[in-house]
């Protein structure tokens, strides 16, 4: 293969997009777009001077012969064009989640597998930069055995955002999917990868959401909350997926006697009061980074018994990819890697399918919420 990288996207929005520009920074060749309205995807093409828009992902694939496709649709529609890329031989960048379901995630990867074909799955917030910091820390000892770790988040999302795919299971929609594959793939990164027990329950505390047309672009979607709610007229889709989530695991850590209790607990419709954070306990220390996702600063508490604010060591700023939003910045770090492990070039191990059809294992098993013991005949 060439240093000439070649790139089919599949997703017009938000995300298609933000995957298209990191994909020429690092420096592949974006060939090519796919979205399911005609129109749409021929405007995108032209906004990013891309020269094929199509809406026959197999006939793209057939006249753009990508060495890579990037998925950038809701996971509910990962399934179909991944297969048919993985049967062309292509290589496969795809956001989260891989898939609706564990089993079709597994699908996926054994596909992959038996292709011989590189992948990447972008749960990629372990790039932010105090995460990246932390885990140094962590590795060099600063806070001794890790213990335990503390993931807080309440997103206080609008209850009354048009109803779309985030809204449904089966589309690859709900908190797990779109918030916990994030926070896991974060602590996994510092502590270790092998996750090796959980328990967890979900919610759903939305309900229902307003029908609303026009909407493309996720990132937009606020922009279109109806501004009377008690319209007569205005038609409500039923969520069927959790909008909260509490997960306790335990994570093997190679810095540590013993394995590293976890909670992740994540309000998606309540109110914060005091900052998101993430926090590292130590035998001798802890790491506390603000933020839901470690956006920072990063806080150290060490023998001084007092929290320190700790500047971003100089080679983790100077790695940072140029671009605003932690989103794009992650994208394109993620994919660089994957560019640059295609060219053959050494890099750092990054998340594959292999995570991403286990995540989504995982995911299947909290959701069966099956996880409590009955005490009422202690009453």
């Amino acid at each position: 293969m060439t240093n000439n990288i070649k790139v089919l996207i599949c997703g017009t929005g938000f995300a298609g997009q933000g995957h298209a520009e990191s994909f020429r920074f690092a420096g592949a060749e974006v060939v090519g777009i796919v979205g399911r309205t005609a129109s749409v995807v021929q405007q995108v093409a032209k906004d990013l001077n891309i020269p094929y828009a199509g809406t026959d992902w197999q006939q793209a694939l057939k006249d753009c012969k990508p060495d890579v496709v990037s998925i950038a649709t809701p996971g509910g529609a990962h399934v179909e064009p991944i297969k048919q890329a993985i049967e062309f031989g292509c290589h496969v960048f795809c956001d989260k989640p891989l898939t609706q379901s564990g089993e079709t995630a597994k699908e996926l990867q054994d596909l992959a597998t038996a292709k011989n074909v590189k992948t990447a799955f972008a749960a990629s917030f372990r790039y932010m930069p105090h995460i990246r910091h932390a885990k140094q820390l962590v590795a060099e000892g600063v806070i001794g055995d890790p213990l335990e770790v503390e993931c807080i988040s309440h997103f206080n999302l609008e209850r009354d955002i048009p109803f779309g795919w985030s809204h449904r299971k089966e589309d690859g929609g709900g908190r797990l999917n779109n918030n916990f594959t994030h926070k896991l793939s974060i602590v996994t990164s510092v502590i270790g990868e092998e996750i090796v027990s959980l328990m967890g329950e979900v919610r759903d505390d939305l309900g229902k959401a307003p029908i609303v047309e026009g909407v493309h672009n996720f990132k937009n979607r606020r922009d279109f909350i109806p501004e009377d709610l008690d319209d007569p007229s205005l038609e409500w889709g039923e969520s069927n997926v959790e909008w909260s989530y509490t997960v306790l695991a335990k994570l093997n850590c190679e810095f540590a006697k013993k394995p590293v209790s976890v909670m992740f607990k994540h309000g998606g419709l309540h109110p914060r009061f005091n900052e998101d954070h993430i926090v590292f306990y130590g035998s001798k220390g802890a790491i506390y980074i603000k933020g839901h996702y470690g956006s920072g600063p990063l806080y150290l508490y060490g023998d001084n018994k007092e929290w320190q604010e700790v500047p971003l060591p100089a080679d983790i700023v100077a790695s940072v990819p140029d671009v605003e939003g932690d989103t794009e910045q992650n994208w394109r770090y993620l994919i660089r890697e994957l560019v640059n492990d295609i060219k053959g070039e050494e890099v750092q191990p990054y998340l594959t399918f292999k995570e991403g059809s286990q995540y989504q294992q995982i995911i299947d098993l909290i959701r069966e919420n099956d996880n409590w013991t009955d005490v009422t005949h202690l009453n």
